[in-house]
Parts: C-alpha cells; structure tokens; sequence
C-alpha cells in the first residue's frame, strides 16, 4: 500500500470461543487478530489504519459450509437481544466507518459487531 489507508480485516467470535466445526478457522482468526495488533503499530509510521471486526453469525451463504448452519441460525436468534441474525449490510456500515476518517484513531483494535450475542450467551 502506498501512503494512507486503511486495512480491516474479519475476524470471528471463534478467535476467543470454542465453536463446534471451527477448529481450523478460529485458529486462523486468532492469528488474524494478533496479526492485527502487530500491523497497526508497523504500518501507522505510513498513514495506514488496522482494524479488525469480529461479526457474530452472519446471514450469508458461507453459513451453508457448516453442517449445523441451521443450529447457529437459531442460536443467534436466541442469543442476540434483537432476536435477529446479522445482515451484510449490518457488518458493511461498520467497516464503512472503520474505513472512514472518523475512525483514524482506532487503531489495532477488533470491533465486535454480533448484536449484542456475546454478551449474553
């Protein structure tokens, strides 16, 4: 990258959680978000932002790769104060702002976006 920016990269709950089906993924986004850390210190000298957002379930086709796609569904009903899953969209608007100059002193930091499921399940 050239002078500026910004870098967000996703995460998951599965980083700091044990998931049924995710050992090999949660492993990766744990890495992801020390990679994270390491990176917003090395590139700020540069004007570049990193960020990471860890989104809880998210109503996307990548849920079908998992054989419990309709427990998680569930799960996140229950468990988001909301009852409902997250969007797309509910994800895009907070990279958006994480993009923006807003955000240009949140640095290194992982955004949890899971409509609140982590903080009651």
């Amino acid at each position: 990258m050239k002078q500026g920016g910004s870098i967000i990269n996703v995460t998951s709950l599965g980083s700091q959680r044990v998931l049924p089906n995710y050992t090999s993924i949660g492993i990766s986004k744990a890495g992801l978000e020390t990679l994270t850390r390491y990176m917003a210190i090395e590139l700020a000298p540069r004007g570049i932002n990193v960020n990471a957002i860890s989104p809880g379930y998210v109503n996307t086709d990548a849920l079908h790769h998992f054989p419990n796609e309709g427990q998680m569904i569930r799960d996140a009903k229950a468990s988001t104060p909301n009852k409902r899953v997250l969007t797309g969209e509910d994800i895009g608007k907070v990279v958006l702002f994480l993009a923006s100059n807003d955000a240009s002193m949140i640095r290194g930091q992982v955004i949890v976006v899971d409509g609140g499921m982590s903080l009651v399940k």
